[in-house]
């Protein structure tokens, strides 16, 4: 159902709004990390270390997909805010034709440009071609990954947190059996992880697009005069949101891929360790980012409805909902981070490695453990920095928005590349580290002057 956040306590009214939104992360990244442990106990660690290798290229055009639909998330909260419904139904529908659009350009670019990128990438040839296999698969399915992220992303804009949970929930379950049935059964190795994330988010795309339909036709929307399905009004309105966004997160994603040519030069065991150590790292900061994007619908439809001073009070009430949802994390990575690791690989069959084996594992193992125990802390930072960005966001604030994230992103790659020569794998957490924390005190100056204020659509 649909949830008017401009009226109650804050930190109740976000409280229920976002456990099912961090449910729904709990088995995204389930399925995520699945992949990666079916990999790595089913078939081989170059099989880990091709998902490794990979992801950060298939980050990019998430990131895109998530920058888009952060502004179809803007426009439509800001829309249902205003109770300005009549346009409601024109902002759903121009929102999901622009993303199918969007999403088969990039399905081409993707499978052209496959190949050139891992090689620039310098890739190990001992894992390029499983790489190749995997996203192509990958790209296969961008026109369902782009049309199922905006379905839910739609959802959570009109304040309907629920239902994108339970498509999540069977996409998750669905995929991780089918996952386990075409590599244990079928043997289709790597390639049937790819498929059945393929197959699984097809039917959950499919079955959110034909609910957020119905839904947008109970409404009943009252309307003076015929609005069109299309709109380059609204087209345009949702580019002035979404470019910015799909920039910042593209270029993050390009310094994560920048990053990655680094951890490549280091070779198989440094990708596969650092693999597990983004996989764990980006757990724990999806689950702070989901509660940050709920903050980020509460300001767009208080704002939409002109009661600003409520957003303040969004803010403290999110900073303590990301400080519940983070330290769980900060323990469990800092007491334990082999515990974690040790899921991703398979440790058992000491008997038949060989020495090189061995040792690669072991080294893989050790750099993971590492990266997550020394970043876990940093995560109190960071949270601080996701609830004030997406302050700005919600507001439309573009501006200061990418300004904070580019300073983390360049202070990481600048990091990375200037330290690596001299400490090795130690130079990706000093990146990290210190990117968090300068742009985290930059997100909070722009959101304490208050200039977001002057930004609403």
């Amino acid at each position: 159902m649909n949830k008017d956040l401009t009226q109650g306590k804050p930190f109740s009214i976000l409280w229920r709004f976002v456990v099912p939104m961090l449910i729904s992360v709990v088995f995204q990244q389930f399925y995520n990390i699945a992949d990666s442990v079916i990999a790595g106990r089913f078939i081989n660690q170059n099989a880990l270390s091709a998902i490794g290798a990979s992801y950060p290229i298939t980050m990019l055009f998430m990131q895109v997909a998530n920058g888009f639909n952060a502004g179809c998330a803007v426009i439509i909260s800001q829309t249902f805010g205003a109770k300005k419904r009549p346009h409601l139904k024109c902002a759903v529908s121009t929102s999901v034709i622009s993303a199918s659009v969007l999403s088969l350009i990039l399905t081409a670019g993707g499978v052209i440009l496959c190949r050139p990128i891992l090689l620039q990438l310098d890739t190990p040839a001992d894992i390029l071609n499983d790489s190749q296999i995997y996203l192509n698969i990958y790209f296969y399915g961008m026109f369902f990954m782009f049309i199922y992220n905006t379905c839910n992303g739609i959802f959570t804009a009109l304040g309907d947190s629920k239902t994108p949970l339970y498509f999540l929930i069977f996409s998750s379950i669905f995929n991780v059996i089918l996952s386990t049935l075409f590599v244990t059964v079928v043997d289709f190795g790597l390639a049937g992880i790819a498929w059945a994330t393929f197959i699984a988010q097809g039917i959950a795309a499919i079955l959110s697009f034909i609910v957020l339909m119905r839904r947008i036709h109970r409404m009943n929307l009252v309307r003076t005069h015929k609005i069109p399905k299309f709109s380059p009004k609204t087209l345009r309105k949702l580019t002035l949101v979404s470019v910015p966004a799909i920039l910042q997160s593209s270029f993050v994603s390009v310094g994560n891929i920048m990053v990655q040519a680094v951890i490549n030069s280091m070779g198989a065991a440094a990708v596969a360790g650092f693999s597990v150590g983004f996989r764990l790292n980006v757990f724990a900061i999806t689950s702070m980012g989901t509660a940050a994007n709920g903050v980020a619908s509460f300001t767009a439809q208080n704002i939409g409805a002109q009661k600003l001073d409520r957003v303040p009070r969004g803010f403290k009430a999110g900073l303590m909902l990301e400080i519940i949802i983070v330290l769980p994390f900060v323990l469990a990575f800092v007491i334990a981070p082999q515990f974690f690791t040790a899921l991703f690989m398979d440790n058992g069959n000491a008997v038949t490695q060989t020495a090189a084996e061995a040792a690669a594992l072991i080294e893989a193992m050790n750099i993971s453990s590492f990266f997550v125990r020394v970043c876990a802390p940093f995560y109190l930072i960071l949270a601080t920095k996701l609830v004030c960005d997406c302050i700005l966001r919600g507001a439309g604030s573009m501006k200061t928005f990418m300004i904070a994230t580019f300073v983390d992103l360049l202070l990481r790659v600048i990091m990375v590349y200037a330290l690596n020569p001299f400490i090795g794998e130690y130079s990706l957490c000093i990146g990290w580290i210190t990117g968090w924390t300068i742009s985290s005190v930059l997100s909070m100056v722009f959101y304490k002057q208050g200039r977001w204020k002057r930004h609403a659509i």
